[in-house]
C-alpha cells in the first residue's frame, strides 16, 4: 500500500500538470469534497463527476494560471494535512490573488475519501469583483 502522504503529493503533482483524469482516478467513487462556504465554489460535492463539474471545470474556464501549491504536509494514519498557497488570475476581471490554504485529506483503501478545504474566502473572491 502506498503511503498516504505520497498519494496526496502525487495528487498535487497531477493537478499542477493539468492531469485531471489522474486527479479524478485518485478519488473514491463516493468522495466527499468540501469547498468552504463563502468561497467561489462553496459546497459539498459527492463523487468525482461532481468534483469535476463544480470545481475543476470552473477553475479551468474562469481562472488563468490557477495553482494550489503545497509547502508542508502533516500526516497521521490515513489523514494528511497540506498547507500551501492558492494563486491565480480571474479571467473576466484580470485581477489576481494569493491566499493560504489548509487541506485535510482523508484516505481509505489507498484513495481519497474526503477533502475539507480551509482558506481565506474573502481574498479568494476579491478578484471576482
Amino acid at each position: 500500500m502506498t503511503d498516504p502522504t505520497q498519494i496526496v503529493r502525487d495528487l498535487y503533482s497531477a493537478f499542477a500538470a493539468g492531469d485531471v483524469p489522474g486527479v479524478l482516478d485518485a478519488l473514491a467513487p463516493d468522495v466527499h469534497w468540501t469547498e468552504m462556504a463563502g468561497g467561489p465554489y462553496g459546497g459539498v460535492y459527492t463523487g468525482p463527476d461532481a468534483v469535476l463539474e463544480n470545481v475543476f471545470m470552473r477553475f479551468g474556464t474562469e481562472w488563468e494560471d490557477f495553482t494550489a501549491v503545497p509547502r508542508e504536509f502533516v500526516s497521521q494514519g490515513d489523514t494528511v494535512v497540506a498547507l500551501g498557497t492558492y494563486s491565480g488570475t480571474y479571467s473576466p476581471t484580470g485581477k489576481s490573488f494569493a491566499a493560504p490554504f489548509a487541506h485535510v485529506w482523508k484516505l481509505a483503501d489507498g484513495v481519497i475519501a474526503s477533502l475539507e478545504q480551509y482558506t481565506d474566502t474573502f481574498v479568494h473572491r476579491e478578484p471576482m469583483g
